[in-house]
């Protein structure tokens, strides 16, 4: 079996993610939430053996990028123009 890469909530023994090699994604955290170091830990798992856990750095999730605009208009006016999108 290969080494794969494994997430865990601190305290927890059951893994929340799995990944390959190399990395793990963490996934479901609402936009702007913080995450203090050591709220979660990855170790590394190979079979039946597992590494120590490792503390993930803290981070901030990022914002989600806003829709692209639809429905974009463009009215000349005397000077440029209006610009309006829906």
């Amino acid at each position: 079996m290969a080494k794969v890469l494994k997430a865990y909530q601190k305290g927890n023994e059951t893994a929340i993610a799995t990944g390959d090699a190399t990395s793990v994604a963490i996934t479901g955290l609402a936009a702007g939430t913080v995450v203090a170091t050591g709220d979660y830990q990855v170790a590394y798992v190979d079979g039946s053996q597992t590494s120590d856990k490792v503390d993930v750095p803290g981070f901030t999730v990022l914002s989600a990028k806003p829709a692209d605009p639809q429905d974009v208009k463009a009215t000349a006016t005397t000077d440029g123009a209006n610009v309006t999108a829906g």
